[in-house]
């Protein structure tokens, strides 16, 4: 992901606009990408899920001739998702770049550091985004690789009409310095520290 932010930093122009909800996928935005002008970040301010796609289109809407992205979690994408269809009925060139790891990452982060093994409620099981793009009528594409992002976002671009990126994301790469299997660790090795000595 630090490859793909790194990218975006310096392809798009100083006004693109990004907007992006809730979510662990939301910091590699926040860390990596270098805001370089006032009113180009829309981010929510107290961890709204589902904040990106709106606030995208709407964004499109107010400034059609500036590149405009929506960055999203799987799980923040699936709340406000269908409104891709408000985007490609007003024909809002918006490009949806949906981060897929299958499941609520923050919720996860925190049931394994502090209830470690113990998940509840956190995993997805999600459509193909890109195929739910194109059944709506936008550009859909799969990005599988790193190397692939690049020229799928020019395709999308190219497309001048709504498009979306579905990225699929290993699970493990939970945070910007943490993986899946070391936050549960980390987890395990805390309870076992406070565990009452027999």
């Amino acid at each position: 992901m630090w490859q793909v932010v790194g990218w975006l930093d310096a392809r798009l122009p100083d006004d693109a606009i990004l907007a992006n909800g809730a979510g662990n996928f939301a910091t590699w935005l926040h860390r990596l990408y270098r805001y370089r002008a006032y009113r180009t970040q829309l981010a929510p301010y107290s961890g709204s899920m589902g904040y990106g796609v709106p606030a995208a289109v709407a964004a499109k809407l107010v400034h059609p001739e500036r590149i405009v992205v929506s960055w999203n979690g799987d799980g923040c994408f699936l709340m406000n998702g269908q409104e891709l269809a408000t985007a490609v009925q007003y024909g809002l060139a918006v490009i949806f770049v949906v981060v897929d790891n299958g499941m609520y990452g923050t919720i996860r982060m925190h049931q394994e550091r502090t209830y470690p093994a113990r998940v509840s409620g956190t995993d997805l099981v999600n459509p193909d985004f890109a195929a739910l793009a194109r059944a709506y009528g936008a550009h859909g594409e799969t990005v599988l690789r790193t190397d692939e992002f690049a020229p799928a976002f020019e395709r999308a671009l190219a497309s001048a009409r709504p498009a979306l990126l579905h990225v699929k994301l290993d699970p493990q790469a939970l945070t910007l310095n943490a993986s899946l299997d070391a936050l549960r660790a980390q987890g395990l090795a805390a309870q076992q520290r406070a565990a009452p000595e027999k």
